[in-house]
């Protein structure tokens, strides 16, 4: 366990390369890009690829070459999913900072718990969309890739890109905004993709349940449904202090489908007593 927290605080305190150019090769090509201060690269490439998964090659200098995985959404798409991952896929009990950074840097994979039945319903999904997009959102730091990346794996959820944030201060704040990197990350998707209609998954720990009414209440058209699992009164306690689910505003009558129960097996029951999932 010791070693493990070590490693642990090595990936939360790293920082690669901030502001240094870095080299790409994909698909045939080489581009040349410049990472930010906490090192990250986000950046729009011109180049043609296949749908599927293709790895990109990045290097600093010659020698320290690395890959990532880069994912072609395929043009057949036609419903994609957007999943949070702390308390919805993986039991944290976030945002309470201290809680949230033991499950995240010190205790061993095979110790973080699966919340039940959730990996069922995803592979579900994607057996009933075959060409679903499948994106994990959290407000976690890009330091636990990894981290996240062999949980999702380990636990049989379906392969998908991670959306997160860098760690650290911003010029109006100590630490990053959750609510505003979710909101537009979801506002990116949409405009990436216009036309994807999204199942959107999270949990009433906190911000989810509001975020996703609002994204419906402004897209109406682009919202497949929204699937929201319910946080256990211990689970709640821990995660902001009370035994009551934060639950913001859900859309209306005539707005996207709008689903909760504890867990996945209940989620996947309620999609098919609405006639969105098969027997």
């Amino acid at each position: 366990m010791r070693t493990v927290a070590v490693r642990g605080w090595r990936n939360f305190t790293s920082q690669v390369a901030p502001h240094r150019t870095v080299h790409i090769r994909l698909g045939g090509e080489e581009f040349t890009v410049r990472a930010d201060r906490s090192g990250i690269v986000d950046a729009t490439l011109e180049v043609s690829l296949s749908p599927g998964v293709h790895q990109a090659v990045l290097w600093t200098v010659p020698g320290n070459e690395v890959t990532a995985d880069v994912t072609i959404v395929p043009p057949e798409a036609r419903v994609g999913m957007v999943s949070d991952i702390d308390d919805t896929v993986m039991v944290t009990w976030s945002p309470r900072p201290l809680l949230a950074f033991w499950n995240a840097f010190v205790v061993h994979q095979s110790s973080r718990q699966v919340v039940p039945g959730m990996p069922m319903l995803y592979q579900r999904l994607a057996r009933e969309h075959p060409h679903m997009p499948v994106f994990y959102l959290s407000t976690g730091a890009w330091n636990v890739f990894p981290v996240l990346k062999r949980f999702l794996y380990r636990n049989g959820y379906p392969d998908g890109p991670l959306l997160l944030t860098d760690w650290g201060p911003t010029h109006t704040g100590f630490f990053r905004s959750g609510p505003e990197h979710k909101t537009r990350s979801l506002e990116r998707l949409a405009a990436a993709y216009p036309d994807v209609r999204w199942i959107l998954v999270g949990d009433d720990g906190q911000h989810d349940p509001s975020l996703y009414a609002a994204f419906a209440e402004r897209h109406p058209e682009l919202v497949e449904s929204i699937l929201i699992r319910q946080l256990t009164e211990p689970e709640r306690l821990l995660a902001h202090g009370t035994l009551r689910p934060l639950v913001g505003s859900s859309p209306g009558a005539e707005g996207p489908l709008a689903l909760a129960a504890p867990n996945g097996h209940g989620l996947l029951a309620a999609l098919q007593r609405h006639g969105r999932m098969s027997r």
